[in-house]
């Protein structure tokens, strides 16, 4: 995540402090796209669903995997995880570098998150994905 090229410069700080590690993991449900064959079984992506309230908290894809439709989906996977939890919608608040992907997904922009110095010092998109009940 600290290694993604979307947070490099001024970008740093909003990931510095933060960790995926256990504590992480016990607290939030977390799905990891592996690849395989030419990709060795590396982790390519991966994503973070909070049930409550329903938010989409992260969601990365390594900069050398991005552009083969990894991102997708994991959007679709975080799309099944939210109706299998009877969820009917997942807000993001976007990096600004990702928020075309986010429009691209099929989320609809529903507002704006203020900055919140100093990690984040710029206002933030906020989409939301609305799950169908297939």
């Amino acid at each position: 995540m600290r290694g993604s090229g979307a947070y490099a410069g001024k970008y740093a700080a909003a990931v510095a402090g933060y960790r995926v590690g256990p504590d992480y993991l016990e607290a939030h449900r977390a799905f990891v796209a592996v690849g395989a064959d030419e990709h060795g079984g590396r982790v390519l992506g991966f994503y973070s669903l909070v049930l409550a309230p329903p938010e989409l908290d992260l969601l990365f894809v390594a900069d050398e995997a991005q552009g083969r439709g990894i991102g997708r989906l994991l959007v679709a996977h975080m799309q099944s995880e939210a109706r299998a939890a009877g969820l009917d919608r997942v807000k993001v608040v976007s990096h600004l570098p990702a928020e075309g992907f986010y429009h691209r997904a099929g989320a609809v922009r529903i507002g704006t998150a203020l900055a919140n110095p100093p990690a984040v010092p710029w206002d933030r998109p906020e989409f939301e994905f609305r799950v169908s009940s297939e």
